[in-house]
């Protein structure tokens, strides 16, 4: 037992003993179906605060030659599975985490050779007898040591992507750790499991992958690894137990995260929310919105647009396959986009290919970054809503044309009127504060057709719930018309009290807006 090798289940333990833990133990039973198998090397990717380390450690305490763990599992799901005692401290372990090495290095090159001193050294402490020759190599100390004793290795690797981000710009460096890991661990009969998490997929290199030997799963795909991401809704649930209201707040503030089939939400906010029963920005804090900041200023074509867009609450297209895994290969606004993905800024479905922001505290933070400078036009509008909805809501259709019209021209030259969606997404920027007491939806199912903007109100606002018509170049009543006559307010009539219909044009000619709104008591 050392520091890297075989270390002890103490980290798991502190987990496992804590007030608030979501057993996620079935996540072995997947790696045990990989052990010394083609598909033994697995590269998870997710954003941090996202239980990448917890997961790492609960492994090691599993696989550990260097600990008892049994007690520790007892009461987990992983117990009733057929190949829990099988496996269960029966291998060597070489875990380590890459950040303690890049935090002491100045680039590349020399973290890798810190860690590889590390690792002889730990080897040495329990196989000094074997009088290893001085210019071994690593991975020839850990041939021999299998040869002699037959016991395989599983390897985890915490944060195994640090040299791409705290190094971003040392290729040099980076080429040198990945050969590293390619020489350690490729191809090595010594290798039982290889186990590596981290923010980034594997590091391309054109239209090549530098480790080729890894089964990726990212934020964009995470596959069988879907609902070991984050929290499930149903674990959610489980934390809630009967308060619905902590559940419905918990959703709207941390969930939102589409991890192929599965709605994740963000673990590390959830348990300090249920923890210090408030509700705030805790995974934002974690680290500076410099970075975000960075990227959404860059100037890449149709990015800006974009981050208006998902701000407004839309969905955009992102092709996220030419991204080259590393914080500097940018080489269009895709590429940007897919970075604010892995990073856990956006969420993905890749079965429509759509990006977008997933829950309220990110989407704050989007807010920070733009409040400093060179989005005032933006800006405008969001500090425009509260009385853009107070008029909607007293009725006053001439304010309400007036505030659209402001902001419209405040917007347009970001966004391009030309279409109803363009008036969409501006309409949708303008109510951005409505969000406090209501669900927006933006072309919401509903009798014979999709409605373009539907209020729905959020549980205990003693507000009507609204549906806004928009037309471009042709009249606010034919609006009106069409939410009657095909029957956009099906779905609205569970919610009692009064609904509000609003018919908004914009007529091209005049540059002129005009709305009619329709009170109706149920």
């Amino acid at each position: 037992m050392g520091i890297y090798l075989n270390p002890g289940n103490g980290l798991f333990s502190e987990a496992v003993n804590s007030d608030i833990y979501v057993d996620k133990s079935m996540l072995i039973d997947l790696t045990n179906k990989c052990l010394r198998k083609t598909n033994k090397h697995i590269c998870i990717s997710r954003p941090r605060r996202f239980g990448k380390s917890m997961a790492a450690n609960m492994l090691a305490a599993y696989y550990s030659r260097g600990c008892d763990s049994r007690d520790l599992f007892k009461d987990l799901k992983i117990t009733e599975t057929e190949n829990f005692e099988k496996y269960l401290n029966k291998y060597n372990v070489l875990k380590f985490d890459v950040r303690g090495f890049a935090s002491k290095a100045s680039g590349g090159k020399e973290m890798t050779e810190k860690l590889i001193k590390s690792l002889k050294r730990d080897l040495l402490k329990v196989y000094g007898n074997m009088d290893f020759p001085e210019d071994y190599s690593l991975e020839e100390m850990l041939g021999e040591i299998y040869d002699e004793h037959r016991v395989p290795f599983v390897f985890i690797i915490d944060e195994w992507d640090c040299a791409f981000r705290v190094f971003k710009n040392d290729t040099e460096g980076q080429k040198y750790y990945l050969d590293f890991l390619r020489d350690l661990l490729k191809d090595k009969e010594y290798v039982a499991l290889d186990y590596a998490t981290g923010i980034f997929p594997v590091k391309k290199y054109g239209e090549h992958s530098a480790l080729n030997m890894y089964h990726e799963y990212t934020m964009t795909s995470q596959k069988r690894f879907a609902e070991y991401t984050g929290f499930t809704d149903k674990e959610v649930q489980m934390l809630c137990g009967e308060d619905t209201d902590m559940l419905e707040e918990l959703k709207r503030w941390y969930d939102g995260y589409k991890v192929d089939n599965n709605e994740i939400y963000n673990p590390n906010s959830v348990v300090q929310a249920i923890t210090e029963k408030s509700f705030d920005n805790y995974w934002t804090k974690t680290e500076t919105f410099e970075a975000l900041k960075d990227y959404i200023q860059l100037d890449m074509d149709g990015l800006r647009d974009s981050v208006i867009k998902m701000i407004s609450g839309e969905r955009i297209h992102v092709n996220t396959e030419k991204f080259q895994n590393d914080m500097t290969s940018f080489k269009s606004a895709d590429d940007v986009l897919t970075l604010l993905i892995h990073l856990g800024y956006l969420t993905y479905d890749r079965n429509t290919s759509e990006a977008w922001i997933p829950n309220k505290e990110v989407r704050q933070e989007f807010i920070n970054c733009i409040e400093d400078g060179g989005w005032e036009e933006v800006m405008y509008s969001i500090r425009k809503s509260d009385d853009l909805l107070k008029a909607t809501l007293s009725l006053d259709e001439r304010k309400v044309a007036d505030i659209v019209e402001e902001i419209h021209r405040q917007n347009s030259s970001v966004i391009a009127y030309n279409n109803e969606l363009s008036l969409s997404v501006t309409l949708s920027l303008a109510y951005y504060s409505a969000r406090k007491q209501y669900e927006i939806i933006r072309e919401f199912p509903s009798g014979d057709g999709f409605a373009d903007l539907a209020f729905i109100p959020r549980k205990g606002m003693n507000v009507p719930a609204m549906v806004i018509e928009l037309k471009y170049d042709k009249t606010a009543e034919g609006a009106i018309s069409q939410i009657k006559n095909k029957n956009y307010t099906e779905k609205l009539k569970a919610f009692s009290g009064e609904l509000l219909l609003v018919g908004i044009n914009y007529d091209k000619e005049n540059k002129m807006h005009e709305c009619l709104i329709e009170k109706i008591i149920k």
